[in-house]
């Protein structure tokens, strides 16, 4: 029998889930890190919510386990590289608590615009300053939605029923979608021009961080009031601060913090700044929902070998597993290519397969190429998600296949269609290992190394020594350098392996050579 050591609270009814299964849980919570590490050696399954920590040291003295499930959307508290490497399935259960977060975000807005919690201390302390706190309507105002997945179409829903015009930045967000959901698609200097309330709806990832900077913050109307129930970090806090005491900004109610738990943060004290302790998802019904899910999901993998929001395993059967491994690797890292490349909203993705891989199941490689696409902008997505992800977003998903390909045995081609055209990448296994074999029609052969750089150029002499000296007087050393072309003199693209990360500055310069495109950084 399976046991699974359930070191968060969760409710009576998931802990039976477990035992009706045929799963021996254990229910030990509060353990401190030196106690969970004497003891986790014995279970397959591990269970938390977000005061247990599952880093490197627990999860290397877990010689047994399987399996961690996430009793929430957030997994800060696990190392998933660690888990990965270990090959310990992480699970979450992203949809529990989407209406909880949405009304949470509502709350705040209302919070803001009537002032709220500043009208109740001032009143239970007699004052009675009815003038003090004259608020604004919601209705007829505009909403600002920086992000428009699962919680921030709630979010809309609910706005709409206020009589606010809502407006929404997502590059996921198709023209149709956008329609369905009563939300006019803008965006981001659009959105912040017009917002009288703008709340965040985005995981925090490296093209999120800091979305609402200093130079972002400056360009919203005076007066605007801003939410976020998301993720901490999206906000420069700091800046965010000098724009309430100047009064540009109106007010702001945060739920989350760049660090957590909040004992001292820049925005503390601020008259017209309400605060709260990482509630969103705090209500009974959010929390029996996400504990039940949990246990399911757990339940089902321990027994049966089910997958069900995995965030770093393919959903694919033991006989499959072998063959399938090297390309579920291709289509994750080529697809990760493609986001990373994409700077426009996403209308669709076409997945090609050719040759011995079209005879394959291609459903789960479907999967995790969405999911490398969609990763960059959405950070918790992941294989079993990835399609209704894109389902949720109007992008029209489509797969292709054919029995040969004219030059490898087995090919995979993305193309991704924006609302500034359309851009194709195309990948390979050779010698069991991905490799980027097509860009823009260019052919090259380049293995994914963990920092690229991408260089789109003419093809004029003179090129390559100006990168390689400006890399060298950067100290970036070059582990691999591979090139494509059109023709001789026309367009050519450079795929640079490197050892250090280039720094933005590093990429400015690169963009300023002579006969240069474009140039960015990527990450594998």
């Amino acid at each position: 029998m399976p046991r699974v050591l359930i070191a968060d609270k969760l409710s009576p009814a998931a802990v039976d889930i477990f035992r009706q299964r045929g799963v021996d849980a254990d229910v030990k919570t509060g353990l401190s890190k030196d106690e969970l590490l004497k003891i986790i050696g014995d279970y397959d399954g591990l269970a938390v919510r977000s005061a247990t920590k599952a880093d490197k040291d627990v999860i290397a003295a877990a010689k047994r386990l399987k399996v961690i499930g996430r009793a929430g959307i957030g997994v800060d508290n696990v190392e998933i590289p660690a888990a990965t490497a270990a090959g310990i399935v992480v699970m979450n259960t992203p949809f529990g608590n989407s209406i909880t977060t949405a009304e949470h975000a509502i709350a705040m807005m209302f919070a803001l615009a009537r002032q709220l919690p500043q009208a109740d201390v001032s009143t239970q302390a007699g004052k009675w300053e009815k003038n003090r706190f004259m608020g604004v309507e919601l209705y007829g105002k505009t909403l600002g939605l920086i992000g428009a997945g699962n919680i921030g179409s709630i979010v809309a829903d609910r706005a709409n029923g206020l009589k606010m015009h809502v407006v929404a930045y997502d590059p996921f967000l198709s023209p149709e979608r956008a329609i369905e959901i009563g939300v006019e698609k803008v965006e981001l200097d659009e959105l912040l021009k017009r917002a009288d309330v703008i709340t965040l709806h985005t995981p925090l990832t490296d093209k999120t961080r800091n979305i609402l900077s200093e130079e972002n913050l400056a360009k919203t109307k005076k007066g605007v009031l801003i939410v976020n129930c998301a993720r901490g970090g999206l906000v420069d806090e700091a800046a965010l601060r000098k724009l309430l005491d100047s009064g540009h900004v109106g007010g702001a109610a945060f739920d989350v913090f760049v660090e957590e738990p909040a004992k001292s943060n820049p925005l503390f004290g601020a008259e017209n700044f309400v605060a709260t302790p990482h509630l969103g998802a705090s209500t009974v019904e959010a929390q029996e929902n996400v504990a039940l899910q949990v246990a399911e999901q757990m339940s089902d993998y321990l027994l049966t070998g089910a997958v069900s929001n995995a965030l770093n395993s393919p959903s694919v059967t033991a006989e499959e597993a072998p063959r399938l491994k090297p390309f579920v690797a291709l289509a994750d890292k080529l697809g990760l290519f493609a986001g990373q490349m994409v700077d426009f909203g996403i209308k669709a993705i076409d997945i090609a397969y050719e040759g011995e891989v079209a005879k394959l199941n291609t459903r789960p490689l479907t999967a995790a190429a969405l999911a490398g696409v969609m990763r960059p902008m959405l950070a918790e997505v992941n294989m079993v998600s990835a399609p209704a992800v894109a389902k949720e977003r109007g992008i029209t998903v489509s797969e292709s296949k054919q029995d040969e390909s004219p030059i490898y045995e087995s090919l995979i081609r993305i193309t991704i269609t924006t609302e500034k055209g359309k851009r194709s990448f195309a990948g390979s296994v050779l010698a069991g290992a991905p490799r980027v074999v097509e860009v823009k029609g260019m052919e090259l052969d380049a293995p994914f190394m963990p920092t690229m750089l991408y260089v789109n150029n003419e093809d004029k002499p003179g090129f390559i020594g100006n990168l390689g000296a400006l890399l060298g007087e950067a100290k970036v050393n070059i582990a691999t350098f591979n090139l494509g072309r059109l023709a001789a003199g026309e367009d050519a693209i450079a795929l640079v392996g490197v050892d250090q990360a280039p720094t933005e500055g590093l990429v400015e310069k690169i963009r300023k050579l002579p006969h240069v495109k474009e140039a960015r950084t990527l990450g594998f």
